[in-house]
């Protein structure tokens, strides 16, 4: 079944999965879950550069082993400054593949961006399509640094929420993902609706007129299950994607709906998801196809799916912990241990 009290963060020892790990664990405490980490591999049939760059002899499942305990020890030592209780998994095969049958077992897995190879280039580079096209519960896409390489912070409170709608099944569950997620918080949610090409239109403000009474009625169910949530309604005379990317800047999250094929909600699919993953200063929650149409399609065990290994290992000490968050968010204090998140 699907663990509802966990979520899952991929690791691999760069920066960029560090600051997620930072972020789920984050999210973790805010929402009373569980952290579950995993550090995946696979075994090279050739001589290959390691985890930490050493090279590695032909399936030489040790020192990968050891590096990948190594790994998990410093983000457990992240999660457990939270005050956050993490397991930890070692997955080998091809990442793409077991996150997408891990993805079956959770409700929200989070991974980093703009790391320099490793997890985040194998899910989210070339193969992009791999996780967030075809995973079976949704996923936080966390940056770790802008366009011009400057580390990004992220605050420990999310106050403002974004969400990317059209009226198709996967815009709408979107939407309604995004203001469970605003409402949790108690965030405020703005809906924005991208029109290209409306600008300088011949009754271009009728037009908006009417999109917004159309957005309006898109709301309805979600301001009757969220009475108390603040919700804001923008037309954007833009693209999907410069829409979202600039709502980064000034939102805590961004939430999407994919489809997998073109249209606003094909976000996830070739350059325009692309553009909004690569470009985006803050987390994109992506809401997948797969989780929209096949929620209840048959839930695979953790010990039915190949390579997969629960582990325990020890936290690293907090200084470990103390330099690695130094590293990935310079403007990070670090939190008491007997002060919970507002």
């Amino acid at each position: 079944m699907i663990n509802e009290k966990a979520i899952l963060v991929g690791v691999d020892g760069s920066h960029a999965s560090y600051k997620a790990t930072w972020w789920a664990a984050n999210y973790a405490k805010h929402a009373g879950l569980t952290l579950q980490i995993v550090c995946a591999y696979s075994l090279p049939s050739y001589a290959a550069v390691s985890f930490d760059a050493t090279y590695t002899a032909m399936g030489d499942d040790n020192a990968a082993h050891s590096d990948a305990q190594e790994i998990l020890s410093k983000a457990k030592a992240i999660a457990d400054e939270q005050g956050v209780e993490a397991a930890t998994l070692i997955v080998t095969g091809d990442p793409a593949s077991v996150f997408v049958e891990l993805s079956r077992n959770y409700n929200l897995i989070v991974i980093g961006n703009r790391g320099k190879g490793g997890l985040a280039e194998r899910l989210l580079g070339t193969t992009s399509s791999s996780l967030p096209a075809y995973a079976y519960c949704p996923i936080v896409v966390v940056p770790y640094t802008d366009d011009d390489g400057k580390v990004m912070h992220l605050n420990n409170t999310i106050t403002k929420v974004a969400v990317g709608i059209d009226e198709s099944k996967w815009g709408l569950k979107a939407l309604e993902l995004a203001g469970n997620f605003a409402s949790a918080w108690d965030a405020s949610l703005d809906v924005i609706l991208a029109v290209p090409n409306i600008r300088g239109l011949e009754g271009e403000q009728g037009v908006t007129d009417s999109y917004m009474e159309d957005l309006g009625e898109s709301i309805k169910p979600l301001q009757a299950a969220h009475p108390d949530l603040h919700i804001d309604k923008t037309i954007v005379p833009d693209t999907a994607v410069n829409a979202l990317t600039k709502a980064s800047y000034d939102h805590d999250v961004v939430v999407v709906g994919s489809r997998g094929r073109g249209g606003f909600t094909g976000l996830i699919m070739g350059s325009t998801s692309q553009g909004l993953i690569q470009h985006s200063v803050g987390p994109v929650y992506v809401v997948p196809r797969k989780f929209v149409e096949a929620q209840e399609a048959r839930i695979r065990k953790l010990s039915e799916i190949s390579g997969v290994e629960e582990i325990s290992v020890q936290a690293a000490d907090d200084s470990a912990a103390e330099t690695i968050e130094s590293a990935i968010d310079p403007m990070h204090q670090p939190p008491s241990r007997n002060t919970m998140m507002q």
